[in-house]
């Protein structure tokens, strides 16, 4: 995979979890699959409804998803059945190794990094801890600590404001639309990580 990374002088990078740092993009699909047909869905989760929506905040692709199928739902409870599911299924997860590698780079040559992610705390930084990555982040924003998530630019604001950095000197690297969008709104440029098809470990 080569990264496309953009000209200009950044003094911070913004780093997405799930398919943009670690490979779990296809573990999530599993989860959400199987905790979706428990509660009525017919058949296979669209894969594209899926990728379409990451970035976005849990229990809200838990809605998206239902709304899309005309199911009704307990929010509360698919959202701790899928999450469960996903810890049973993450231990094989690997990292996208082109930007991990960036992220050490940037690290070591003293650039603040963080992650803004979509995914609940608990399993954003169990995710980490799993990979090996949390040592390497000492800022982790979540849904949790913002009004709106993705695709809306709180979480990134949140972000650079915690790094010490100007919005505008941030660079985001991401996989799904809503996090691009999230960026731009922020002001922010994006570097784009394919999420889908195969990749280098």
């Amino acid at each position: 995979m080569q990264l496309d990374l953009p000209a200009g002088d950044f003094a911070g990078y913004i780093f997405d979890c799930d398919g943009t740092l670690i490979d779990s993009m296809p573990v999530h699909y599993r989860a959400w699959d199987e905790a979706m047909r428990r509660n009525g869905m017919p058949g296979k989760l669209d894969e594209d409804l899926f990728y379409s929506l990451g970035g976005v905040p849990t229990r809200r692709v838990a809605q998206l998803i239902a709304e899309h199928y005309g199911l009704t739902i307990d929010v509360e409870q698919v959202f701790h059945v899928k999450e469960n599911l996903f810890l049973e299924l993450l231990a094989d997860v690997k990292h996208i190794r082109p930007v991990v590698e960036f992220a050490r780079k940037a690290a070591a040559a003293g650039k603040p990094i963080s992650v803004a992610s979509g995914g609940p705390r608990d399993i954003v930084h169990h995710s980490l801890k799993l990979a090996g990555l949390a040592p390497l982040f000492p800022v982790v924003v979540t849904p949790e600590d913002v009004a709106h998530g993705k695709p809306a630019p709180d979480m990134f604001l949140l972000a650079a404001q915690k790094m010490g950095v100007p919005a505008a000197r941030c660079l985001v690297f991401e996989d799904a639309e809503p996090g691009h969008q999230a960026a731009a709104a922020a002001g922010m440029q994006s570097v784009h990580v394919p999420s889908r098809g195969p990749r280098a470990k």
